[in-house]
Parts: structure tokens; C-alpha cells; sequence
């Protein structure tokens, strides 16, 4: 696929067929996606696989959660507004009932940890993308503070959750169109 087209296909996709991704399909993915570039060539990062809808739903429901007690202990969050909607609709579902949910994670102690993520995360997403599978990096899905459901995600002390990441065929192949870009603003060029 052209690279401008793989551009226009990696769109954040929230419905999903009901199928499974091939656990080796993913293994694919994870392969494209630690080629990307990181600081020092640490390449710290790690993975966790979840294809239990289940499992994902209590994983949603911690994250909802946590989320909203992280909100209500600042007070002049720039967050209320987002705690106060997640109080009210209970059943809300962060992995929108995809078939698998990636963490990339990754040790505090690596100063760029989260840099280095975010850089594979994109990677990931336009390797999921080419394969015609959709994706969407859930930021509400990484708030999970809850130890011993840590603990039974397999993340090791000293390290966090960088990027949930939902994969799946999107539903009815179809792809959510590209909304307007605006320019970018340049701010200087100095030759």
C-alpha cells in the first residue's frame, strides 16, 4: 500500500466486527512495530495481550474508576467535565468491545519511556492499518492505578501502562473518513 494511502487508512476505529485477530497476526504487528525509533536504543518497552472481552470490560470498569477519583482529588481539574459524564454512564466500555487490547508498557526508570512509546504506538497503528485491521489508542484505558489488578495484568514493579491500544476488523470494513486537517502553522524558518 502507498504510504500517503496508509496515512489516510489509519483512522481510529471504535466498531468492530465480532471476530478474533489471530494471535500471530498481532505478534506481526508488535514485530513491525519495535522497529521504531527510540532514545539510546533501549528499547525498553514491552507488551501485554488481551483477547477476553470480559477481562477488557473489568479492565474499562477499573479505568472508569480510577479515573474518577484521580478527578476528584483535584479540584480544579481541567478533567471535571469528562468525571462527571464517566459518573453517570456506568456502563461505558473504554475498549468499545474490540476483539484485543495491547498495552505498550514500559520501566519508569527510562527517562523517555513515554516518548519511546509514543513513537511505537504510531508504528503499531500503521502496521495494524496495512494489514486492513482498525485501531484506537484508548488514553481513558491507561489510568489503571489498582495494584493488584497490575499485578494480574503481568506488568512488573517500576513499570507503566504507556498506550492501550484496541485492534480489530473494522466493522463492516468500513473506516471512519479523515476529519479536515488545518494548515500546519509553521512559526519560523531560519536558513
Amino acid at each position: 500500500m502507498d504510504f500517503r494511502k496508509l496515512l489516510e487508512n489509519r483512522r481510529s476505529v471504535r466498531q468492530f466486527e465480532d471476530r478474533p485477530v489471530a494471535i500471530q497476526l498481532v505478534k506481526e504487528i508488535i514485530n513491525d512495530s519495535i522497529k521504531a525509533p527510540n532514545a539510546s536504543n533501549k528499547q525498553a518497552w514491552n507488551f501485554i495481550i488481551i483477547m477476553n472481552k470480559e477481562y477488557m470490560k473489568k479492565l474499562s470498569d477499573v479505568s472508569r474508576l480510577g479515573f474518577i477519583k484521580s478527578v476528584e482529588r483535584n479540584p480544579n481539574s481541567p478533567l471535571k467535565e469528562y468525571a462527571v459524564n464517566l459518573k453517570e454512564k456506568k456502563k461505558v466500555n473504554f475498549f468499545h468491545d474490540a476483539p484485543c487490547l495491547v498495552y505498550i508498557t514500559g520501566p519508569t526508570s527510562v527517562s523517555t519511556i513515554r516518548e519511546d512509546g509514543g513513537l511505537l504506538a504510531a508504528y503499531f497503528m500503521l502496521s495494524a492499518a496495512s494489514r486492513g485491521l482498525g485501531t484506537c489508542w484508548i488514553g481513558f484505558g491507561g489510568g489503571i492505578r489498582d495494584k493488584a489488578v497490575l499485578k494480574e495484568l503481568g506488568l512488573p514493579p517500576g513499570h507503566h501502562l504507556i498506550s492501550p491500544i484496541v485492534v480489530g476488523y473494522p466493522k463492516d470494513g468500513n473506516l471512519p473518513t479523515m476529519p479536515e486537517r488545518r494548515e500546519p502553522v509553521i512559526l519560523k524558518i531560519i536558513k
